[in-house]
């Protein structure tokens, strides 16, 4: 096969602008060169910061957030793309390279309909006719598997699922017949039911339109899956690079062995607990226009100082519950008791301690925090807030929280544009600490992060539980997770709750064909998984 993409010494820098502060440069990708054929896949895998989306948008001549590429080589077809106008770039860009951005629903436009948006690439370069496209669309609508098809196109961002609305992504890549897509992260949102549709979708319409792709994600288990060569890449400088099968199975370099590696976490199984529960959730229905319930009877319990885990697919109740709890969405009926006493159903009515006492950590530390505040700021302010503590000793306070999320005093001073991902989230526990709360929800606090910085939040969630006998709600799609730091646990589907109790028994068989879906579809670290999955499953339907 010829080359497609021939990527030669790439530099890429940043120019940094905090305020208060002189801007700064810095060399983020440096010296990378790959080569990617007609038709073939390239993953492209490594923690928060290692450049994979930043190289993968190099692709287009593209770099966003202040990058700019300040050296080497991009050949598409021949020719050095980086060398073209303004003009020539713009006539790659959604033609000839397409990109599938990891949050479908923050991509689409909730204004226009889902097909307008699909071929609007065809038509702008005059790629195909509208009713052409239209067509064309269609096609790829009953290729990937769209519900109704036909009308599919019709809807709103708003009106499909995000599994559906990550392949109407997909579809209107593939709408322009692209050379070359790259799929930046397109499941890491999904939980695993999910993905694992979606993955089977990507992997047959790659091969059915022999388009070539860069996967872009920070789990090797699921590029595993997908790709024919892997490059590992850290701190914006290649690792290691070859097929898959030889990344996978025999990995030289040890960085890519500790990734390989299967998670290390596993929590001592803590001792039967006599104390009442700290949360009890009492036949909990819910609605958010008070009539279609989205909660159905849901009845679970938590003990002091240890871990349940709410597990399921989106649109479970998984979120809807957590706001229940915390007094966003008031329940229809059913009640919350926290530490003894009967919360009130909204968040308004409920007193100062009730609020300190139950703290919430975000999935998304980057719009968790204020990008203006310094971490001494972000960390203190619960510390003036719920204590009245200000000044020098808020300061000293700040800096011992710092120690124990293992930062430092150094860090107090900055601002979250100088963190990482897995600092940044790092930070958000501090500052849930601060209010010195009895429980906190964890609301997929490691989804956005690679596994080895997701283990180390995990571990210093861990530390921390066990110093502060905090009791933790951990709502996750990620059942590694799940097994890694549960007492117990709650499978949750459709708003119902499936199955509940302690981790051993709940993830033991019999289980429910939920369930069992949901653990059977767990990623895992071998190649042609996806493949034999899909088989068992068309053997099961067809025996059905």
């Amino acid at each position: 096969m010829s080359t497609l993409l021939d990527v030669k010494n790439l530099q890429i820098s940043v120019t940094s602008h905090v305020p208060g502060k002189p801007a700064k440069t810095f060399t983020i990708v440096e010296g990378v060169s790959f080569t990617l054929e007609k038709g073939k896949v390239l993953g492209l895998i490594g923690e928060s910061g290692a450049g994979k989306s930043t190289i993968g948008l190099s692709s287009m001549a593209y770099g966003r957030g202040g990058c700019h590429i300040s050296g080497g080589e991009v050949w598409l077809n021949g020719e050095n793309i980086l060398a073209h106008n303004h003009s020539q770039i713009r006539q790659v860009r959604g033609a000839r390279v397409a990109y599938v951005a990891q949050s479908a629903a923050a991509a689409f436009n909730p204004a226009h309909r889902l097909g307008d948006q699909i071929i609007e690439s065809a038509m702008e370069h005059n790629l195909m006719s509208r009713s052409e496209a239209e067509s064309y669309a269609n096609t790829l609508y009953h290729k990937l598997g769209l519900p109704n098809p036909d009308s599919f196109g019709e809807r709103y961002p708003h009106q499909v699922s995000g599994g559906q609305l990550q392949r109407a992504m997909t579809v209107m890549a593939l709408c322009s017949k692209p050379d070359l897509i790259v799929f930046d992260e397109p499941t890491t949102a999904l939980d695993v039911t999910t993905q694992i549709d979606v993955l089977a979708t990507i992997k047959h319409a790659i091969a059915d339109t022999g388009t070539a792709a860069l996967y872009i994600t920070h789990d090797l288990a699921v590029v595993a899956q997908i790709s024919d060569d892997i490059m590992v890449l850290r701190h914006g400088k290649t690792v290691e690079y070859g097929s898959a099968d030889q990344i996978i199975n025999n990995p030289q370099e040890t960085y890519t062995r500790d990734l390989v590696s299967v998670r290390g976490i596993e929590k001592d199984q803590a001792p039967p607990c006599d104390q009442e529960p700290i949360l009890k959730i009492n036949q909990i229905d819910a609605a958010y226009d008070g009539k279609n319930k989205i909660l159905h009877d849901v009845t679970m319990f938590l003990k002091p100082g240890q871990t349940l885990s709410i597990v399921g697919e989106s649109g479970s109740g998984k979120s809807t519950l957590a706001r229940v709890i915390t007094g966003l969405l008031p329940p229809m009926s059913g009640s919350i008791e926290f530490a003894g006493e009967t919360l009130p159903a909204a968040l308004k009515a409920r007193t100062t301690d009730q609020l300190r006492e139950l703290q919430m950590i975000y999935q998304m530390a980057d719009v968790a925090m204020n990008p203006r505040h310094t971490i001494g700021q972000i960390i203190g302010r619960p510390l003036g807030f719920y204590f009245g503590v200000n000044g020098a000793e808020q300061r000293k306070q700040t800096i011992e929280l710092l120690e124990q999320i293992e930062l430092g005093e150094e860090y107090i001073d900055r601002y979250p544009a100088e963190l990482s991902g897995g600092q940044k989230q790092r930070v958000c526990i501090a500052r849930a600490l601060a209010a010195k709360p009895k429980m906190i929800i964890c609301d997929e606090v490691t989804s956005a992060l690679d596994p080895l910085v997701a283990d180390d939040i995990l571990r210093l969630l861990l530390r921390l539980q066990k110093k502060h006998n905090i009791a933790y709600l951990f709502i996750t799609h990620d059942i590694a997770t799940v097994r890694a730091i549960s007492d117990a646990i709650a499978v949750m589907y459709q708003g119902k709750l499936m199955r509940f109790g302690d981790k051993d028994s709940v993830l033991s068989p019999p289980f429910d064909d939920y369930t069992d879906l949901l653990l059977s579809s767990v990623p895992e670290m071998e190649l042609g998984w996806l493949e034999k999955v899909l088989s068992t499953r068309r053997m099961e339907s067809a025996g059905n």
